[in-house]
């Protein structure tokens, strides 16, 4: 299991991913660092533990809108795939009726062409 070395607020942390995961996790501490900055100069110095929750918190807060975002994206597509399934089943019902209604006329034209030939 690979190990990397990620700074996040001038800590050095080494930390196990699996294998193919190092660029993420590093950009994941990097995007933790930078918040942990941004946060420090709006608010100043307010002790790195509640700037680490905060920051924990907002990730979890946007992490919480995505999901409910998510959500409705899949709700949305649920109802849309329904629409899709009752469209194709409607026009399956009228396919088979324009199939009938021609299977009736190519009867009536041979009765006519009977008749028309017999007469």
């Amino acid at each position: 299991m690979p190990q990397i070395n990620v700074t996040i607020d001038d800590k050095n942390y080494r930390m196990a991913c699996a294998d193919g995961e190092e660029a993420h996790l590093t950009a994941l501490a990097q995007g933790l660092d930078a918040r942990i900055i941004e946060m420090r100069r709006a608010f100043g110095e307010i002790g790195d533990m509640r700037l680490h929750v905060m920051a924990a918190l907002m990730q979890a807060d946007e992490l919480q809108e995505a999901q409910g975002r998510l959500a409705a994206l899949e709700q949305e597509t649920a109802a849309l795939r329904a629409r899709v399934e009752s469209a194709d089943a409607v026009r399956a019902d009228e396919e088979a009726q324009v199939a009938a209604g021609l299977e009736r006329c190519a009867d009536r034209i041979e009765r006519l062409a009977h008749l028309v030939s017999a007469g």
